[in-house]
C-alpha cells in the first residue's frame, strides 16, 4: 500500500488480538538452516518480511508450509545451495541471519549485505568479527560477504559496539555456535526477548544454551540440531504502538495476548504521561492489558536503550503521543542516534519539535491538523499513522 488516509480527531475503542512478533520470527525461521528435521511454528505474522524470507529461504533449499492461522512448517531439502542473492536480501535487514546457520551447517555461505529501513548506521562488522572469530575465512567482494568453514570452532566473542549490543549480531552468532565444536561465550550479548526466544527454539532443537536474557550466553556446541515446534512471543512492538494508540486518540483499548514483562519500560512511560493500564493474567506468561487515556497528556522524559529500556522501534510513536502533552517532553534515543527523520514530519501536523543531536524537545500543542506527510520507515509509519487518527482533519 503507497498511502493511508486518515480521517482524525476520533477515539479508539474495543479490543485488538496482538501478533506473533516479526523480530523474532525471522531469525527463528533462518535457524532451520541448521537443522536436520522439521520446524513448526505458530504464531507467525502475515508480513512483507516473513514472505521475503520465505522466498529467500526457498532458494536456499528449504521447503515451507504457511498457514492463514499463523502456522509454519520449514524443513530443509537439499544443503547444496549457499548463495543469498542480492535481489532477495536487499528487501530486509534481516536476512543476514541466514549467515550463521548456513556457513555453520553448510561450511560455506556466499550472502548479500542487507537492506532494511532507512533509520541511521547499522553495521555488520560485529557479526563478521564474531564469526571470524568461530575460525570461520571472511571476506567482503562486490557486495557479498564470502564465508567459509570446514567446522567452526567455539571461542570467546565480545559483541559490544557503540550503541550498545547487535540484537542481529548476538542471533547470528548463537545459531552459528549451535554446531560449533567446543564452547562457545558471547559476551555483551543482546538481552532482548526475541534472542530469548531464538535461544529457546534452539534449545528445542537440540542446543545447549545458557544465559539467556543476560549479556553473557554460554553455548556448548553439537554435531547435529534436530525439529522443534514452538511458538513465536507476541510483538511487544505492537502491543506498544497499540497503547500508544489508545492514550494518543483519549480511547480505551484492550489487547491480548501480550507478555506483560516485556513491556515493563513502555508502561511505565506512559503511565508517567497519567495513562491508566490494568493487566488481566492468563496462562504461559500471557496476559491481556487495558489501556485507558487521561483527560490530559502529561509531559515527560525518556531515553531509548536496549532491553530491558525503552525500545528504539517505539520512540517515534512516543514523540507522537508527547506532541500532544500539556508541557515541554525531552526524548533521547541512545541506539540509533540519527532516528529522528519523522520529527519534520510530525512538525507538518503542527507538532512543534526541536532535535539536538540524540535528542528531541517536543513542545506539546493542544491539537494537530491534518496534512500530507511521507514516512521514512516502518515504525516513521506508525508515528504518523498514530498522529494523524489524533489530528483534526484528514491526513494522507
Amino acid at each position: 500500500m503507497d498511502k493511508f488516509t486518515i480521517d482524525g480527531n476520533r477515539r479508539l475503542t474495543g479490543q485488538v488480538g496482538i501478533s506473533g512478533s516479526k523480530n523474532a520470527a525471522l531469525p527463528i525461521m533462518a535457524a532451520v538452516l541448521a537443522s536436520d528435521g522439521p520446524l513448526h511454528l505458530s504464531g507467525v505474522p502475515d508480513l512483507v518480511d516473513v514472505h521475503s524470507l520465505l522466498s529467500l529461504l526457498e532458494t536456499l533449499g528449504v521447503d515451507s508450509q504457511y498457514g492463514d492461522d499463523g502456522q509454519l512448517r520449514l524443513l530443509v531439502q537439499t544443503r547444496q545451495p549457499h548463495v543469498a542473492h542480492y535481489d532477495l536480501v536487499r528487501r530486509m535487514r534481516a536476512s543476514i541471519c541466514v549467515l550463521g546457520p548456513l556457513l555453520a551447517r553448510r561450511g560455506r555461505a556466499r550472502v548479500s549485505l542487507p537492506g532494511g529501513c532507512n533509520i541511521g548506521h547499522r553495521p555488520i562488522d560485529l557479526h563478521l568479527k564474531g564469526l571470524a572469530a568461530l575460525g570461520a575465512d571472511i571476506r567482503v567482494e562486490q557486495g557479498y560477504v564470502i564465508a567459509t568453514a570446514e567446522r567452526l570452532r567455539g571461542a570467546s566473542i565480545f559483541l559490544g559496539g557503540p550503541c550498545g549490543s547487535t540484537v542481529t549480531g548476538t542471533c547470528n552468532l548463537m545459531s552459528a555456535a549451535t554446531l560449533a565444536e567446543g564452547r562457545t561465550v558471547i559476551e555483551a550479548a543482546a538481552c532482548e526477548p526475541e534472542v530469548v526466544d531464538l535461544g529457546e527454539c534452539l534449545r528445542k532443537m537440540g542446543a545447549h544454551i545458557d544465559g539467556l536474557g543476560t549479556p553473557r550466553i554460554e553455548i556448548e556446541g553439537v554435531s547435529q540440531l534436530g525439529g522443534a515446534t514452538h511458538r513465536v512471543i507476541p510483538d511487544r512492538i505492537e502491543a506498544a504502538t497499540l497503547m500508544i494508540a489508545a492514550a494518543i486518540t483519549g480511547g480505551h483499548v484492550e489487547i491480548a495476548p501480550v507478555r506483560p514483562d516485556h513491556l515493563v519500560a513502555v508502561r511505565e512511560v506512559l503511565e508517567q504521561t497519567g495513562v491508566r493500564i490494568e493487566t488481566s493474567t492468563g496462562c504461559d506468561s500471557l496476559a491481556s492489558l487495558v489501556t485507558t487515556a487521561p483527560p490530559v497528556l502529561a509531559p515527560t522524559t525518556l531515553t531509548a536503550l536496549p532491553y530491558p529500556g525503552i525500545p528504539t522501534d517505539v520512540q517515534a510513536q512516543l514523540m507522537a503521543l508527547l506532541s500532544r502533552a500539556d508541557g515541554i517532553s525531552v526524548i533521547t534515543d541512545k541506539v540509533f542516534p540519527d532516528r529522528f527523520l519523522h520529527a519534520a514530519e510530525l512538525g507538518r501536523l503542527g507538532a512543534r519539535i526541536v532535535r539536538e543531536g540524540p535528542t528531541a524537545v517536543i513542545h506539546g500543542v493542544p491539537r494537530l491538523s491534518g496534512a500530507n506527510v511521507m514516512a521514512s520507515d516502518l515504525r516513521a509509519s506508525a508515528a504518523l499513522v498514530l498522529a494523524g487518527l489524533a489530528a483534526e482533519g484528514t491526513t494522507t
